[in-house]
């Protein structure tokens, strides 16, 4: 049961008589005796809430977090008595909802109520309760019943970095050769002979169609090439310990999603399988051999958070080399942190160097970068040398894994994901990838 502010404005009436006009015991009975009698005329004419049926117009409704989506409920009455009140769909408070609806469903029919959702977190989120209070006739009170319904807003990754998508779909367009430009470089496909010009690599010099054309230095041949279709590249993110450290209001985890959908969108279309794996201390998600790659990763990553563990290296490299049979780019998303590279990503570096290209890209925080330019007192001085400690480390850590061999990638979040593709398109342009 509820009371209405109705109720305790008649209350405050029935005060200021009892006060003014019948200041006894009686009056004070009388004043009680017909209160109460308003409220159980309205319990007893107040249409039933749980006589109503609820159900989810949708099981399941998707949204891109910082959009937003409406969620609908169906609400049916099969009693014989109208039911007029209030209505409030539950869902958990990152879903922002949208406020108390009013209800009025007349016997034998049907109502459909919307909720606005504008979710603030990725991930799945399960509704609450729905609470209906249905008032009756004088408004004074009202019966009441909350009821789980069930239903879930699935809020997808932003993907902000879209907007670098058609740039790089205009570069890699240029690589396949439908602009007329053409690449030369060990590994990718043949497409035409043609005479030698100054600034060409001369390890693209083919001597023996050179001799068949006499020889002479004005003669050589050199071989031209077009960017491999129908590549493999995996995607694996890093979803332990380094990837929860914020960077700015999001976690490290986030520039991550954002630049792996973008290279995903960007590889898709220039005709290389896409695959995506998430590890820390066990396979957090994995979309392996899907058509369309993007919407399966947008929708496998809606749910991956980052962990507070260290991340099995061990683990991840050896689900690579099982999830890869032939060789591959690899793009690993983790800390370029010297003690998690010590431990972790180092010794499991040469069977997947063995086997695949791999790629390692890292998130710098813009903060450290600019403490780093600190002066003008002594705290801001000493957080300078410590910002430029950090940053040194950073540099070091991807000069060692440059010498390994590893394509290495750092850059703050809001330049991660073109970066990524940037160095996708170079690795594609020298047939590795």
């Amino acid at each position: 049961m509820a009371v209405s502010g109705r109720f305790a404005g008649a209350v405050a009436v029935a005060a200021l008589v009892v006060g003014f006009l019948v200041p006894s015991l009686a009056g004070l009975l009388g004043v009680v005796a017909a209160l109460l009698v308003g409220v159980v005329v309205d319990l007893v004419r107040a249409g039933s809430p749980r006589a109503l049926g609820l159900a989810r117009a949708e099981d399941v409704v998707q949204v891109r977090l910082g959009e937003e989506v409406t969620a609908a409920l169906v609400v049916t009455n099969p009693s014989r008595r109208r039911v007029t009140g209030v209505l409030r769909d539950g869902w958990p408070p990152s879903c922002a909802a949208s406020e108390v609806h009013g209800l009025d469903v007349p016997a034998g029919e049907r109502r459909r109520v919307t909720t606005t959702l504008a979710p603030s977190r990725r991930g799945e989120h399960a509704a609450a309760v729905v609470t209906i209070r249905s008032w009756g006739p004088l408004g004074l009170a009202a019966r009441q019943a909350s009821r789980a319904v069930g239903g879930r807003v699935r809020v997808l990754p932003e993907f902000a970095s879209r907007r670098h998508l058609p740039s790089r779909l205009a570069r890699l367009r240029e690589l396949d050769g439908r602009r007329a430009v053409q690449v030369r470089g060990a590994g990718t496909e043949f497409d035409s002979l043609r005479e030698y010009v100054e600034g060409d690599d001369v390890r693209s010099i083919d001597w023996r169609a050179s001799a068949r054309s006499g020889g002479a230095t004005g003669n050589l041949v050199v071989r031209t090439w077009r960017p491999e279709r129908d590549r493999h590249v995996l995607v694996v993110l890093d979803s332990g310990r380094t990837a929860a450290a914020l960077v700015g209001d999001a976690p490290r985890l986030d520039a991550a999603l954002d630049a792996a959908l973008l290279l995903a969108a960007l590889a898709a279309r220039g005709g290389d399988r896409v695959d995506l794996l998430a590890v820390d201390r066990e396979v957090r998600a994995s979309v392996i051999g899907a058509r369309d790659p993007l919407p399966a990763m947008t929708t496998a990553l809606s749910g991956v958070e980052a962990a507070l563990v260290e991340t099995d290296m061990r683990l991840l490299a050896a689900t690579v080399l099982r999830r890869a049979s032939r060789r591959s780019l690899v793009v690993l998303f983790t800390g370029l942190d010297d003690s998690a590279l010590a431990e972790g990503l180092e010794p499991v570096l040469g069977p997947l160097l063995h086997r695949h290209t791999l790629l390692v890209a890292g998130v710098t925080d813009p903060v450290v970068t600019a403490m780093a330019a600190g002066r003008g007192s002594g705290e801001a001085v000493f957080g300078a040398a410590a910002a430029t400690v950090a940053l040194e480390e950073r540099r070091a850590v991807a000069a060692r894994l440059a010498r390994r061999g590893v394509e290495v990638v750092d850059a703050p979040p809001d330049e991660l994901a073109p970066a990524v593709a940037d160095r996708y398109l170079a690795l594609k342009a020298r047939g590795r990838s």
